[in-house]
């Protein structure tokens, strides 16, 4: 049951990391990452939902190690 909920965590969190990455441009290789922009709409609840993802990820690892 928890192995299968971070199963599909990781992958929703695999998910999230790559929609927001794709906006970046090259980023560490040689992009403009000069500009500040703040997140708005899709983008910053796509932010949200992959912090509560890895927060819940987290927790369910911890309760797999004192299940054991």
């Amino acid at each position: 049951m928890i192995l299968t909920g971070q199963i599909i965590l990781g992958v929703i969190i695999v998910a999230c990391v790559l929609l927001q990455s794709q906006d970046a441009g090259l980023g560490f290789w040689g992009g403009s990452g000069e500009t500040y922009t703040t997140k708005r709409g899709l983008e910053k609840v796509i932010f949200y939902v992959t912090i509560v993802c890895i927060a819940a990820f987290v927790f369910l690892s911890l309760l797999q190690l004192t299940m054991n």
